[in-house]
């Protein structure tokens, strides 16, 4: 169905650019609108989806293509964005307060950032920016360690390199949780034109101190003496290289190599299709320098720097990343064996692999499982030693970052893997070991994209009213874990199922896994455990359609 250009369309484009306080979004919306009435084909639906906004405010902020219009990422949206977040500071009782803002080097970054600090000055805040583009982490570590009532980061993470985001951290130092993220949208809908929310210079540009004092706290965090490893990374052309190369060097860790193509920030990502370390082919370039230079370890972190992957050698001299659960277990239990609490508590999510529980229960350790997303997990409980969920995300210090943190996570995988050397293994037998222990846990996960989001209700409700008895040849129950949220839990004997609607893309989610008991060979039991897995998955496949 082609769109046509609308008169209501038209005036809404009119006074959007009318309102846009920026010269080149103005421009580039006029001639969109320009072509659109001029007749051309595509313009008008180009430009009904531009106008189709705002970008939703959620929990984790704001994300969308960086363009003109209120259907993505601009000066004018994050001026609107950062009004409302000023209003609601102020009505939460911290008018004046310190406000952190950060960035990574994505298109529009610099600008949006500027923005943001000009908007918050002007209404009243003392407002503190980063020197420049670097980790999330360390936006979220400024916030507790300067007192600052809330931390605007400015990042897409790993989305693709068209998108671009808006990160929000309260005076907890945690992502924002519910209500405060329907707060803020209305607030955001309150706020007037860009052109007309005030914006003033002034921000104190932080110097060297900050990230000094980060970097002087993951140093701390290896307990062995062991620094013998040599380390493959890449920063997969974001802003990490620097600053996980000097926490290795704080640390005692001097063998690292970089992939020097990813190392420096490049906002197009020109080796990868896409800039996720999950994605086939993102750390091919990784593992071809972890074999070249014969590392230990190989380490993936995305863009931003808060999430890191692993990459292990396999017996055969063959490399491959490890799944976000196996890096998950083999660090819980790591900082478990090696932790001064004297209660310690450990979570991860609904949907990671259940094993960290079972290795909880080996070290009597406390074990919790939230919803997804770290704004849960950081507020999991009193004593959190360790977080992690299985897409990549691991919060080895929630001391001084309630976030996920991948430069510390790297840090802390070359300490496991340089104590690990010095006594002639490698992460591979811990979790051999594990596995014989607790049983061979093998996850997976099956995602339905969608164009109409009302398919995704749709199934949900189906799936609801009419529960599967069985999956992969085993009888399960399910769980509706509604009001709370929007999941559904089917349990059975060694099986798992866990179904909901991403919050960040339009995908339907099935998060699977199977646990097979090892009672003599462990290769017959990961043989067995991988059937099983196979027959759930062609079951889940066929119910989300």
């Amino acid at each position: 169905m082609t769109t046509s250009l609308t008169s209501e369309l038209r005036d809404r484009a009119f006074r959007w650019i009318a309102d846009d306080p920026d010269d080149d979004s103005r421009v580039e919306l006029q001639n969109i609108l320009a072509r659109a009435m001029g007749g051309e084909a595509g313009a008008a639906a180009e430009l009904a989806d531009r106008m189709a906004g705002p970008l939703e405010f959620g929990t984790a902020g704001l994300r969308g293509p960086v363009r003109a219009g209120p259907n993505g990422m601009n000066v004018a949206v994050v001026t609107r964005t950062t009004a409302g977040v000023a209003a609601w500071l102020a009505s939460q009782g911290h008018a004046g307060g310190v406000v952190v803002v950060g960035r990574d080097a994505r298109h529009g970054s610099e600008a949006f950032a500027a923005a943001a600090a000009e908007v918050l000055t002007a209404a009243g805040f003392a407002v503190k920016t980063l020197p420049g583009p670097l980790p999330t982490p360390v936006l979220a570590f400024a916030v507790p360690a300067l007192g600052a009532v809330a931390g605007i980061q400015i990042t897409a993470s790993h989305n693709p390199p068209a998108d671009n985001g808006y990160k929000l951290y309260d005076a907890s130092g945690g992502q924002i949780v519910p209500p405060s993220d329907g707060q803020i949208e209305r607030a955001i809908e309150a706020a007037p034109p860009a052109i007309s929310v005030p914006r003033e210079p002034g921000a104190e540009v932080l110097g060297d101190e900050l990230l000094n004092a980060y970097l002087a706290k993951v140093a701390l965090l290896p307990r062995g003496p062991e620094r013998e490893v040599k380390v493959a990374a890449t920063a997969l052309h974001g802003v990490g290289a620097d600053t996980l190369r000097a926490a290795f060097e704080r640390a005692g860790f001097g063998d690292l190599h970089l992939v020097p193509e990813q190392a420096t920030p490049d906002p197009d990502f020109p080796t990868v299709a896409f800039p996720n370390p999950e994605e086939p082919g993102a750390t091919d370039l990784l593992l071809t320098l972890a074999s070249e230079v014969d590392a230990d370890l190989a380490i993936a972190l995305d863009p931003d720097a808060d999430r890191c992957a692993l990459g292990v050698r396999e017996r055969d001299g063959s490399w491959r990343m490890l799944r976000g659960d196996e890096t998950g277990v083999l660090l819980g239990r790591h900082i478990l064996s090696t932790v001064d609490s004297a209660d310690p508590l450990v979570a991860t999510t609904i949907v990671s692999s259940s094993m960290l529980g079972e290795v909880a229960k080996e070290f009597g350790a406390r074990y919790a499982e939230t919803l997804t997303g770290f704004k849960w997990l950081v507020r999991a409980g009193e004593g959190l030693v360790f977080a992690y969920e299985e897409a990549l995300g691991l919060c080895v210090n929630p001391g001084f970052v309630r976030d996920k943190d991948g430069i510390a996570a790297a840090v802390l995988a070359a300490a496991l893997t340089a104590s690990l050397r010095a006594v002639g293994r490698g992460p591979l037998d811990i979790l051999d070991e594990l596995s014989v222990k607790h049983g061979v846990h093998v996850t997976d996960q099956v995602s339905l994209r969608v164009t109409d989001l009302s398919v995704r209700e749709r199934l949900m409700a189906g799936l609801r009213a009419t529960p599967p008895s069985a999956l992969g040849g085993t009888d399960v129950t399910m769980e509706d874990l509604l009001p709370d949220a929007d999941v559904l839990r089917l349990t059975g004997e060694g099986l798992r199922v866990v179904i909901r609607p991403s919050g960040t893309e339009p995908k339907l989610k099935a998060y699977l896994q199977v646990k097979q008991p090892v009672a003599g060979d462990l290769t017959e039991a990961r043989a067995a455990a991988d059937a099983r897995l196979s027959a759930l998955r062609a079951d889940i496949e066929s119910l989300l359609v």
